[in-house]
Formats: structure tokens, C-alpha cells, sequence
């Protein structure tokens, strides 16, 4: 069965960064696209960014830009999403998501296999 395990949330201080790791059991990463989407109490999930198999990158939010980065470790089969520059407005569960597609989508409904979801958490 196909899995994916997100890992790294927590609680952080505005302007702090935290990395978020999404980790593939029983499949190969690196073939899929990956997305990480979030979603804020109160608020519908959104996409964040999406990175394919052949490591191009699509941003979907201006505010994440040159903020939330994402990337891909081929050794550990993991997707990466590194965020800087924290703010409380980033506060929400963030969830990695794959489909066997070759295209990037900021839609939720285009993705096949989901985590679980890590929380994140900025506070003073």
C-alpha cells in the first residue's frame, strides 16, 4: 500500500523556520508529483507548491515566494518544503500529497495519496 508521512511540524516564533519532510513508502518519489497544500482553521486546503519527477518547481502563492521552498532528496525518498521567514498567518496543518501524473496542480482533487498532515504552529 502506498503511504506518505509528513514529519517536522511544531511550534515556531514569527520569523523562525522550520523544514518539513514528507517521506514515500512503497513507492519511488521521484516518479510522482508532489505537492504540499495546507489548510488554516476555518479555511479551505490550498496548494503551496508542487515539484515533478523531473525536479521542476511551481509556486502557486506570491506570499510564499522566496519564503517556502521546496525540493526533493532522492537518497532518503523524501519531498522537502523549508520555510523561513515565519509568520503567524502560516499557522495550519500541512499535508504532502502525490499523483502518478507528469503535471503540477495547486487543486487538492488532482492528487491521489495524501499524509496524514503535520501542524504547524507560529506564536510569540
Amino acid at each position: 500500500q502506498l503511504q506518505l508521512v509528513e514529519s517536522g511540524g511544531g511550534l515556531a516564533q514569527p520569523g523562525g523556520s522550520l523544514r518539513l519532510s514528507c517521506e514515500a513508502f512503497g513507492f519511488t518519489l521521484s516518479e510522482y508529483v508532489v505537492g504540499w497544500f495546507r489548510q488554516a482553521p476555518g479555511k479551505e486546503r490550498e496548494g503551496i507548491s508542487c515539484i515533478r519527477g523531473n525536479g521542476e518547481i511551481f509556486n502557486y502563492l506570491d506570499s510564499r515566494k522566496g519564503r517556502f521552498t521546496i525540493d526533493r532528496d532522492y537518497v532518503r525518498n523524501t519531498v522537502s518544503l523549508r520555510m523561513d521567514s515565519l509568520q503567524l498567518e502560516d499557522t495550519a496543518v500541512y499535508y504532502c500529497a502525490a499523483n502518478h501524473g507528469h503535471w503540477c496542480d495547486k487543486s487538492a482533487r488532482e492528487f491521489e495519496t495524501w499524509g496524514q498532515g503535520t501542524h504547524v504552529t507560529v506564536s510569540s
